[in-house]
């Protein structure tokens, strides 16, 4: 499997339902925090051409979900492209819990979610705006985390 880019959260009480697990909402949340910072570090030329006419349209998203996690959990959302087009881009996340081992030496990793997020790149006014080429940038940015 290629590699990933990762961002790690540590879930808050905000993020909890009445029950005290994560409500759902929030791993859809977290797939655009990833997909942000993404773009910060690795990608800062995109973030350019979105203050300019670059638009990055979500259209689908989703998450499977195998485990509840709750507040103060430690997190590892790790992205990786699935399928890249001439306008388009799709992610795959897995969300990890990280615990660390009583005797604190070492380290548990437990998928606890699996998500996807397809991209469309478009460009113009909002309202005449049409499909674009993914940037030249972004394509760099992502092929070391290909599937």
């Amino acid at each position: 499997m290629g590699k990933h880019y990762e961002y790690q959260h540590t879930v808050g009480f905000e993020e909890t339902n009445l029950v005290g697990n994560v409500y759902y909402v929030n791993y859809l949340r977290w797939q655009g925090r990833c997909r942000e910072m993404f773009l910060k570090e690795r990608a800062p030329e995109v973030l350019a051409e979105l203050q300019e006419d670059l638009k990055l349209f979500t259209l689908k998203v989703d998450c499977e979900f195998f485990a509840e996690i709750t507040a103060f959990d430690q997190l590892s959302i790790r992205m990786r492209l699935v399928d890249l087009t001439q306008t388009q881009v799709e992610f795959s996340f897995d969300y990890v819990k990280l615990t660390r081992a009583a005797d604190g030496m070492g380290e548990t990793e437990t998928l606890v979610a699996r998500g996807r997020q397809r991209v469309a790149c478009m460009r113009g006014p909002n309202t005449r705006t049409a499909p674009a080429r993914v940037p030249d940038s972004l394509i760099r940015a992502l092929e070391p985390y290909a599937l």
